[in-house]
């Protein structure tokens, strides 16, 4: 047998559930507009008692978790995931998986199933595990519920184009969410002293005794986090400073590079070019808007 489900024949008390008939479906996916990411299925399973897939040959599509409350364990790829509340997780098309929730404290989730040529690079880990720490869950439930609501109105192209489009929102939330660091975190300790710092400088073992790490250590959590180092991301720091001087003050470019922490003017403005393509001055030339 292929799929087991076990839940009681009526749902769950107050259950959201959307279906994309599959012949909408395979028009969506081969529409210019929504053949990158196509929603085909999205739901709430509130309090889910009894609440088990196991799909031993994987689904067509990606599916994602999204967990508010309760709990409950996730299988697949060789790895078992407790999600517990402000935990998502998404699972690739094709991957034998199972997932049920907890006997003791049965899992809230919303989810939804998603296919398109992009599906797989919007879910796939960009933290380094599957796992994704929710900052902003109310966020999340709120894209979760605008998807269900236009779904559960009608389906139609025109409704198929705006779910994509709330899908993309979302799936891109949950990537943000598993690089950024936690609240409270050495990482995210550091990156708070760097901003508070934009106008000095901190060489980066003197940031890594600050947050309790080794400068190397340090350093890997920022590629991984930023895609680049600490000195980077601090110098990426000081020149967004500097265009917002330069964009809506009349301070001198000498005075911009005092007030980022440049004493050289003309070291600050090699900086600039090397991170812009252009001079400070020129910048400030540009039209904008």
């Amino acid at each position: 047998m292929d799929e087991t489900t076990t839940q009681r024949a009526e749902g769950f008390a107050h259950q959201r559930l959307c279906v994309v008939p599959r012949p909408q479906v395979d028009l969506a996916l081969a529409s210019p507009v929504t053949r990158r990411l196509t929603v085909t299925d999205a739901g709430l399973f509130p309090r889910a008692e009894g609440h088990v897939r196991v799909r031993r040959d994987g689904a067509a599509e990606t599916i994602v978790l999204v967990c508010i409350a309760g709990s409950g364990d996730v299988r697949f790829g060789g790895d078992e995931y407790v999600l517990g509340p402000g935990t998502g997780i998404a699972i690739p098309a094709g991957a034998p998986h199972e997932y049920r929730s907890s006997t003791a404290d049965p899992w809230t989730i919303w989810w939804l199933h998603v296919g398109g040529t992009d599906a797989a690079e919007l879910t796939a880990p960009a933290g380094g595990t599957r796992l994704v720490r929710l900052r902003a869950v109310d966020r999340v439930v709120a894209l979760f519920d605008e998807l269900v609501t236009l779904l559960e109105r009608r389906i139609s192209p025109a409704h198929l184009v705006a779910a994509s489009g709330i899908a993309w929102n979302l799936l891109t939330r949950l990537t943000v969410d598993s690089t950024l660091p936690a609240d409270g975190s050495p990482l995210e300790r550091a990156i708070r002293y760097l901003e508070a710092r934009v106008d000095g400088t901190i060489p980066v073992a003197d940031l890594a005794a600050l947050v309790g790490l080794s400068p190397s250590h340090l350093s890997a959590l920022f590629r991984q986090a930023t895609g680049s180092g600490p000195a980077a991301f601090h110098t990426s720091l000081r020149m967004g400073r500097a265009r917002a001087l330069l964009d809506t003050s009349s301070l001198t470019v000498a005075e911009v590079a005092a007030a980022v922490g440049y004493a050289d003017p003309l070291y600050f403005s090699r900086q600039f070019r090397r991170v812009h393509d252009l001079s400070p001055t020129a910048y400030r030339a540009q039209h904008k808007g």
